[in-house]
């Protein structure tokens, strides 16, 4: 694969003050993860002003949606996806973007979510991504049986993969791009290495090239 890409996510705004201390302590990021819907007490949504702010220093964004606690169901997965649509067009983020399922690891999380977030976003403007742990939790099984009910999920799915965790790094001490994948065919184009950094409110990841046509910027 060519040189991944480095880049950072965050629950909090990017602003001039975050993007400086990431640039101080860490390195400059190519990438930047954020939500798209507010989560009280857990994320601060993406605004216009950000977008600009972002797009100015020529950062490509990442659009993550997180306002679900678990992933089991074909009507929820397809629920949970007509509102991340719905938030990605109030946005007005470009057709052909992926926007990515934050499934946590400790979330419930079964084939038929799966399928019912890939076959709504299928029928949209923009791509199905899904942050996930493929290592705790059922997440890999999930998507392996997914996959194998409808080959849109490994077709046209992106997964950003949160293991392993080496932990937070200087974009040039970073790792050799090696995300941990579920056990069948997946588009594993992103990987958060690192969680929680000590000096900025931040994760640290690494991105394929081949994710990079379908981010915002």
């Amino acid at each position: 694969m060519a040189n991944p890409v480095w880049g950072v996510d965050s629950a909090a705004p990017a602003n001039l003050q975050l993007l400086n201390c990431v640039k101080n302590a860490y390195g400059n990021p190519k990438v930047w993860g954020r939500y798209i819907k507010t989560v009280p007490g857990a994320a601060d949504g993406l605004t216009a002003q950000e977008v600009t702010f972002l797009r100015n220093n020529g950062i490509k964004i990442l659009p993550i949606y997180s306002d679900f606690r678990e992933a089991v169901g074909y009507q929820n997965g397809q629920t949970v996806a007509r509102n991340a649509i719905f938030h990605a067009g109030r946005l007005g983020i470009p057709r052909n973007v992926a926007v990515f399922a934050n499934v946590e690891r400790f979330f419930r999380v079964d084939a038929a979510w799966i399928r019912g977030w890939v076959n709504t976003f299928y029928n949209s403007d923009f791509k199905p991504g899904i942050y996930n742990d493929p290592t705790e939790g059922g997440f890999s099984s999930a998507y392996c049986a997914a996959a194998a009910e409808d080959e849109k999920v490994s077709a046209h799915t992106i997964l950003w993969s949160a293991e392993p965790e080496p932990g937070v790094s200087k974009e040039r001490e970073a790792p050799a791009y090696n995300p941990i994948k579920p056990p069948c065919e997946a588009h594993v184009w992103g990987w958060q290495y690192g969680r929680d950094a000590e000096d900025c409110s931040i994760d640290t990841n690494l991105f394929s090239p081949l994710l990079l046509p379908h981010l915002w910027g």
